[in-house]
């Protein structure tokens, strides 16, 4: 069975499968902070500039890990209407639990980027990386955001995927690229051997060596 030993073994293989599309200088997104360590792979191996793109799963009442909604920035929200539903939550409720973790997303912007602006991704390649794909619903909302951006071309890359959920984001994406995308997938870190939380300080830290790979623009 395929496996990756850690985020930074997804990285270079991911990066190996991104080279084959003839991106054109293309701007690198990590979704933190487990899509960091990935991104910072594929960012030096494609000579690119690394930044963050913050997105926030809005997890349903005593079950934080099972993503009904999501939130980013510059607007970008994807909502889970089915599951709304199923755990009889109103729109208003959601809206609730969005403004609480829209007060989470602007403390990790401005941890991360401390001040810095998003790069202009206007008629630019724009690769959106995180760690894996489960139900999708965070890369949903970085998706709708950065497409408002209107980026020449706009791809979301992981090592690891469900399969449901990477042809559900193929609408939303220009192309979405899976090293792995098991029939039994089941969750992101079976798929790893090293699947430990990512921290704020590995976050900051890869970000200030990618500054020594490529000036951010």
């Amino acid at each position: 069975m395929i496996r990756f030993a850690d985020r930074t073994d997804a990285g270079k293989r991911l990066a190996e499968q991104l080279r084959s599309l003839g991106l054109s200088e293309p701007v690198v997104l990590a979704l933190p902070r487990g899509g960091v360590p990935v991104a910072f792979e594929v960012a030096t191996a494609l000579g690119s500039p690394l930044e963050v793109f913050v997105a926030r799963k809005i997890g349903a009442p005593g079950q934080p890990e099972r993503g009904i909604g999501a939130i980013a920035e510059a607007g970008g929200q994807a909502v889970d209407h089915h599951a709304l539903h199923i755990l009889g939550l109103s729109s208003q409720h959601f809206q609730t639990m969005v403004a609480g973790e829209r007060l989470e997303l602007e403390r990790r912007v401005r941890r991360y980027r401390s001040g810095r602006p998003l790069p202009s991704l206007t008629r630019r390649d724009v690769v959106l990386v995180d760690d894996g794909l489960a139900t999708g619903v965070t890369a949903e909302a970085a998706l709708h955001a950065l497409r408002s951006q209107r980026p020449r071309r706009l791809v979301l890359a992981v090592p690891v995927c469900a399969s449901a959920t990477a042809a559900r984001l193929q609408a939303m994406a220009d192309e979405v690229v899976c090293v792995l995308s098991p029939s039994d997938f089941h969750a992101v870190g079976l798929w790893y051997d090293d699947f430990e939380q990512t921290t704020d300080a590995e976050v900051l830290d890869l970000l200030e060596r990618a500054t020594g790979t490529s000036t951010r623009k």
